[in-house]
């Protein structure tokens, strides 16, 4: 590196280092942040995370999940009204409750459990009997059903599918049709946030089903055709040292993972 470039990266890291969210500089016109420092962690969502009466069991997820991470990236906040799409057993939709608090929504779907997963099926529905939750709507519905999520259109601030959008490209899901339904649902400027394993550059869906990871471009590409725009994007939960070839549950929490915030253009 030249002595000119070598300056001209200090002054932009001193740059990127006073700005409340840590940056790098974005020529594609899609910001791309780093991991947020602790103290800049939206209290709301320290709080949730800390809240003593969570399950010791997804407590112990928090450190490879990183949700203040997945949180703070996708803007959640009190009063908001959101969706936690594919929520399996429901972790991302606690978190989700406990953040937007009683003056918010949270829309947790589902679709039909096959009998191998009535355990996971089990686990979500008694969480959401929770008093706690009391602020969560259970959405028991295909991905087929026209109505997907069951709220008026333009009326979401963000939804969330955690580790899973690989997981509708697998079982075969129109990925078009649904992603177009949430488009419908937020609001202008609402937020589509995507986390998931990352596969090799290139390789699109063919690791779907066998390793459970997706290519991040071929996700990009499905997403902005139902009209988003790809805001930002996230490596907080990045892991070079995994060459995305590994079974991803055999490695729970330290796979290389993408983080992609798309939104709804304001016109």
């Amino acid at each position: 590196m030249s002595r000119t470039t070598w300056a001209s990266a200090v002054v932009l890291g001193a740059i990127f280092v006073a700005s409340p969210i840590a940056t790098r500089a974005a020529d594609d016109g899609v910001q791309h942040v780093d991991t947020i420092p602790a103290a800049q962690i939206p209290a709301a969502i320290t709080a949730a995370i800390n809240a003593p009466d969570r399950s010791p069991a997804d407590k112990q997820l928090d450190a490879g999940r990183q949700p203040a991470q997945i949180m703070a990236f996708f803007g959640i906040a009190p009063g908001m009204k959101v969706a936690d799409l594919f929520a399996g057993g429901g972790y991302t939709t606690e978190l989700l409750s406990r953040i937007v608090g009683q003056s918010g929504k949270v829309y947790s779907q589902n679709g039909s459990f096959p009998p191998k997963y009535k355990k996971i099926e089990d686990a979500w529905n008694a969480r959401l009997k929770q008093p706690s939750l009391a602020n969560v709507a259970a959405v028991s519905k295909p991905f087929t059903a026209a109505d997907l999520l069951p709220v008026p259109p333009g009326s979401l601030d963000a939804v969330i599918t955690h580790l899973n959008y690989h997981d509708m490209v697998a079982i075969g899901v129109d990925r078009d049709k649904v992603n177009r339904q949430i488009f419908t649902a937020l609001k202008p400027g609402g937020v589509y946030g995507i986390v998931d394993h990352s596969a090799q550059v290139g390789s699109g869906s063919r690791d779907c089903g066998t390793l459970h990871r997706i290519d991040e471009s071929f996700v990009v590409k499905e997403v902005e055709k139902a009209g988003f725009k790809l805001a930002a994007t996230s490596s907080a939960l990045r892991h070079p040292e995994d060459d995305r070839t590994w079974f991803v549950f055999e490695h729970r929490g330290a796979t290389d993972r993408f983080m992609l915030k798309f939104v709804k253009p304001a016109s």
